[in-house]
């Protein structure tokens, strides 16, 4: 099928990426096709046949407007972000940053793709590309890290077999009725949010050896051998930080920075606990990804302080993520090189995280919609915008070293002057929001400035 300005944009994965990738252009009167193999094929991580299912944290990240996680979610509500709007809505209390009731935040994203008259909703698994000479169906695809056998083979036949991959870990969640709140108490890291919105199980030095010493003894699950277990740094497992030596959790997800127990000391180390959902029944262990076998999970688990008679909703599990070596294959619209008429979106491209890959659909909706009206590629955004410097790091890494990345000021272009750590962060969010303003304007685009340059939003009641 050859593609025109009436024929609908296809989009495969109905996940973070392909959910606001088909807002976008619907928003803008494109026609859409979300094909979604959920719930006719699951995986191993999902539970629902909800789209943008939250499956490894429920949290965004910082809400912070002047952090760069903060930047990328006011540049994408400036364009009207589905998922960003949505996380508002089913926002539950976690300090500075943005998290969410997952099953709420779901439905809310579902209801919304499903009634949209611009988008036809398809529950099937999708097992080839339209690749072939002929055949220029704009095709966006969004499979996310846990892309299907059938589409990982139907990717690697047209780009080879250069196929990256690493192992993510999701953490445990507790039901909060069988937590012991005698020895935990609230409070968030340096007060932020409401000062309150974390549980914190304090450890003594010598409760913090002896879990130190039981994690790095539990039985882990071992990858097949034909694979090999590359993590990404940002979400390591527990136990492979507790192999890196005694102090290393301490100054990781178990920091006690920050944080002032009841007696009015610090502790030796620290467990947080946040919020899961809305009515506070069920909390997430905060950075606690694991590979550990189920029974040392139940069994190491129960050593942390208040968590004795844990129920756990969820143990920690392992999957592998798929994604490609990106600076090779991508050019600056996530067109693959091979086959301009395919895009890629989410963290297939190697963009770690929920909210980066949110933002990787917005801005593959929004260059797919301009160029549709006007019938030329649409300038790519600036690299000094958040939204640009994500897919800086898609293509101008080297091939060779290329890893899968957060959102982070280092991924920005530079400040062409100098200026005082201080006022750095500031400095390049009021660059970048000039820069998307302008781009904006350059497009005729309409965007929201107040959102661009808003506050944090206080999440919903």
């Amino acid at each position: 099928m050859s593609d025109s300005t009436l024929s609908p944009v296809h989009i495969i994965g109905a996940g973070f990426a392909g959910s606001e990738c088909a807002w976008q252009l619907a928003e803008r009167g494109v026609s859409v096709v979300l094909h979604e193999m959920r719930p006719v094929r699951s995986t191993p991580a999902h539970k629902t046949p909800d789209f943008a299912e939250l499956v490894c944290s429920n949290s965004l990240r910082s809400d912070d407007p002047l952090h760069a996680a903060g930047l990328l979610k006011r540049e994408m509500e400036a364009f009207g972000s589905l998922i960003i709007g949505s996380a508002r809505k089913a926002a539950v209390p976690a300090g500075s940053a943005l998290a969410v009731d997952r099953d709420r935040f779901a439905s809310l994203v579902t209801a919304a793709l499903s009634t949209h008259p611009k988008i036809e909703i398809r529950r099937e698994e999708v097992l080839t590309l339209p690749a072939l000479p002929g055949d220029t169906t704009t095709t966006v695809i969004a499979t996310g890290p846990l892309t299907s056998d059938a589409m990982t083979a139907a990717l690697q036949e047209l780009l080879g077999k250069d196929e990256l991959y690493f192992y993510d870990a999701i953490a445990p969640i507790v039901e909060a009725e069988s937590l012991d709140l005698t020895k935990l108490f609230w409070q968030s890291r340096y007060g932020k949010g409401d000062g309150d919105d974390y549980l914190n199980a304090p450890m003594t030095e010598e409760e913090y050896v002896a879990f130190h010493r039981a994690v790095s003894e539990a039985e882990v699950l071992v990858p097949h051998d034909f694979e090999k277990a590359v993590f990404f740094e940002g979400c390591l497992p527990i136990e492979e930080l507790a192999r890196r030596g005694l102090d290393t959790l301490r100054y990781g997800p178990m920091k006690p920075v920050g944080l002032t127990a009841p007696d009015g000391r610090r502790p030796w180390a620290v467990v947080q606990l946040r919020q899961e959902n809305l009515a506070k029944s069920q909390f997430n262990l905060v950075g606690f990804q694991s590979r550990m076998k189920w029974g040392d999970q139940d069994r190491v688990l129960r050593t942390i302080p208040g968590l004795e008679n844990a129920k756990f909703v969820r143990f920690g599990q392992i999957h592998r993520n798929t994604f490609l070596n990106s600076p090779t294959h991508l050019d600056r619209w996530y067109r693959l090189k091979a086959a301009p008429h395919l895009h890629l979106a989410g963290q297939i491209t190697g963009v770690e995280g929920y909210l980066e890959s949110a933002a990787t659909g917005l801005a593959i909706g929004l260059y797919l919609a301009l160029e549709r009206s006007t019938g030329a590629p649409a300038d790519p955004f600036p690299a000094t915008t958040a939204l640009g410097a994500l897919v800086r790091h898609l293509i101008e890494s080297d091939p060779k070293h290329f890893q899968p990345a957060n959102i982070n000021y280092g991924l920005f272009e530079e400040l062409p002057q100098r200026v005082k750590k201080v006022d750095k962060r500031a400095a390049l969010a009021d660059r970048a929001h000039e820069a998307l303003t302008a781009w904006a304007a350059r497009h005729g685009v309409a965007i929201d400035v107040e959102k661009l340059e808003g506050a944090p939003i206080s999440c919903a009641p």
